[in-house]
């Protein structure tokens, strides 16, 4: 349908308003197909660009995996909201167990810090609390260094996690809600916002079996449970075990507005995010069994060309070398 000239203006005046509002620079997008030449003449005027405006490289938490980070248009920010949404009660333990990855991610940049974890009775009586003796070994958190305040009440535990988001003292703030409450509405989450932003400090919010609503988070990473791949050995995968802890991630919010589907693994050993690839790309891209040494002097070269002799061959059964060939021990002896 063509469009008129009040209606172009229209929409030319709420692009700007747009870019004017987000700091971004605005760029070309290609007209879809099967429009009318009116609206292909629209396309061809300068719009809005998706994407962040420009900030310090220190300024997100990068998860180590090049793709997701670049399609965040960085990583997480640090000194912002960031909400990690599980669509269902039972994905909890997945939603836990990936802020558990990113606290520390963060507590390797600023070690010393607690994280503060504010949740109320009934998501704790629900979800339980993370065991404490697995959060050195899997995640490189001290137990110390995890902290965590139980209210009777949302708007207690609101208060507390925006009280903490202040505090330049903490890490972190988590903070676990379960459903959509009415309390956590876009005037809260903007207060959290903008706490974190004056602290300088990231605010990680765990949405738990609730619906997607509107927040001032900039980020929404919606995460469930990912089949877990088999143990790796020298002689390759061990059938029937239980590999490494797996994440699906999907984009639901950012600044980028690019969408994107990605199986993250936790390292527990090295303590950092590794992508999961395919059959076709580990057959493309091998990748060696044992990692090469760190501390040592590098491995002795390759061997040279290897020479094949030309076989030399038996002697027949019944042959026999002559007898002063034969060793003296295989000698018949004298009688007498």
């Amino acid at each position: 349908m063509a469009m008129t000239a009040v209606a172009r203006e229209t929409v030319f005046a709420l692009r700007r308003q747009i870019a004017k509002i987000e700091g971004t620079l605005p760029e070309r997008l290609a007209a879809p197909a099967g429009a009318s030449p009116d609206d292909r003449d629209i396309a061809d005027v300068t719009v809005v660009r998706r994407g962040l405006a420009v900030a310090a490289p220190d300024a997100f938490l990068r998860t180590g995996i090049e793709p997701l980070d670049d399609a965040l248009g960085g990583g997480l920010p640090k000194a912002a909201l960031s909400e990690i949404h599980g669509v269902e009660t039972r994905d909890a333990g997945a939603v836990a167990g990936f802020a558990l990855s990113l606290a520390g991610l963060i507590l390797t940049r600023q070690p010393g810090l607690p994280v503060l974890w504010v949740g109320t009775s009934e998501i704790f009586r629900e979800a339980g609390f993370p065991y404490a003796g697995g959060l050195r070994s899997l995640f490189g958190i001290a137990p110390e260094q995890l902290l965590f305040s139980e209210t009777p009440r949302l708007l207690d535990a609101l208060w507390i996690a925006e009280e903490a988001a202040r505090m330049t003292a903490l890490a972190a703030v988590i903070l676990e809600i379960r459903g959509s409450p009415r309390p956590l509405d876009l005037t809260a989450t903007r207060r959290l916002h903008a706490r974190a932003q004056d602290a300088g400090r990231p605010v990680l919010l765990l949405r738990q079996a609730g619906e997607a609503e509107p927040t001032a988070a900039p980020v929404r990473l919606i995460v469930s449970a990912a089949p877990s791949a088999s143990r790796a050995t020298i002689a390759g995968p061990l059938a029937g075990s239980i590999g490494r802890p797996a994440f699906t991630v999907n984009i639901g919010k950012s600044r980028t507005a690019l969408p994107g589907q990605f199986t993250l693994e936790w390292n527990p050993d090295e303590h950092v995010f590794e992508e999961r690839r395919t059959q076709e790309e580990r057959a493309t891209n091998p990748v060696a069994v044992v990692s090469a040494s760190r501390r040592r002097p590098h491995p002795a070269p390759a061997s040279g060309a290897v020479l094949a002799f030309p076989a030399v061959a038996a002697p027949a059964s019944g042959d026999q070398p002559p007898r002063h060939e034969r060793p003296a021990h295989r000698r018949p002896r004298r009688a007498g």
